[in-house]
């Protein structure tokens, strides 16, 4: 079988295997292992491979690709006369996806190469990150339908995912954010009823940032995870500790919080991403009876660390 194998180094050059140019961007003149294999795991190269003029594969490790390279990769692939495109990447295990169409496997790239964003630990918001996979083996979870519809229909919107949420009865526990890629800012598109904690501003807040919640420290700092989630095309699961400020509540202490979040990004058929949140309170100041100040926030700290 006819193979055409070239790579693209971390500054966007293209390279051929075991040629000085190669081993010059590698870093070692007289390698005794696997310098392709190396090279596209740790170092951040792309492989780049033509089988028999009808399949190119590429093969990435998306955490350590550099802008340049990812750039000179899509270019390449809008010049390619290939029909039938493979991106064979490394996540926790090396994954594949297989596409029809340059323009697919080039956003799925950047979907792939978008930074992740990593939340800052504060006194008041805690987050761990769970596995979204396994939402689709636990069948008593009630964010799995969701997760599943994402999955079946690759990630692309339509006005059954609200029917579903209301079958499941989780509409009342979703918002939907808009996130346009020129503007980069979230907005709320729909906030459920279930959301009473945020007083009148459930209702007026609709078409508003996501920063300028009643609780405008958690907005803030919620509303970098819709960004990130857009930039990503990737879905999130969590379990949150917040401590949070109730509008009709503000002369109160903040009140503790423990919910599981599913965040799920969804294309449209115009530049605005959409993001569904839907979440489970698991725990409330009934289990921290304590919690009933910001100094004991480092107790709600020690708890959600340990569950």
């Amino acid at each position: 079988m006819k193979r055409l194998t070239m790579l693209v180094t971390p500054d966007g050059k293209w390279v051929f295997p075991n040629t000085p140019e190669f081993f010059a961007a590698l870093g070692d003149p007289a390698p005794d292992y696997d310098t392709v294999a190396f090279a596209v795991k740790n170092l951040g190269f792309i492989k780049w491979q033509m089988i028999e003029q009808s399949i190119i594969e590429i093969e990435l490790h998306p955490r350590n690709v550099e802008l340049a390279a990812l750039l000179a990769a899509q270019q390449q692939l809008l010049t390619s006369p290939v029909q039938l495109f493979r991106i064979k990447y490394f996540d926790t295990s090396w994954q594949s996806e297989i596409s029809s169409s340059a323009e697919h496997t080039i956003d799925r790239l950047s979907e792939l190469c978008a930074p992740v964003y990593m939340p800052p630990m504060t006194d008041r918001f805690i987050v761990e990150t769970k596995d979204f996979s396994l939402l689709f083996d636990d069948q008593e979870s009630q964010l799995r339908p969701l997760a599943q519809k994402w999955r079946v229909s690759f990630g692309h919107f339509d006005p059954s995912i609200v029917s579903l949420a209301l079958r499941h009865e989780l509409l009342s526990r979703m918002v939907i954010v808009g996130v346009k890629p020129r503007e980069h800012e979230p907005r709320w598109r729909f906030i459920g009823d279930g959301h009473k904690w945020m007083g009148d501003y459930q209702l007026q807040g609709v078409g508003q940032p996501v920063a300028n919640m009643p609780d405008q420290e958690y907005g803030g700092w919620v509303a970098e995870f819709y960004k990130g989630v857009a930039a990503s095309g990737q879905p999130r699961y969590d379990m949150v500790t917040a401590m949070l400020q109730y509008e009709d509540e503000r002369t109160k202490p903040r009140r503790p919080v423990r919910y599981e979040r599913l965040l799920l990004p969804w294309k449209t058929p115009s530049d605005e991403v959409l993001i569904t949140l839907c979440s489970r309170v698991v725990a409330t100041e009934i289990a921290w009876a304590s919690a009933d100040s910001d100094s004991d926030i480092s107790e709600s700290r020690k708890l959600a660390r340990s569950s």
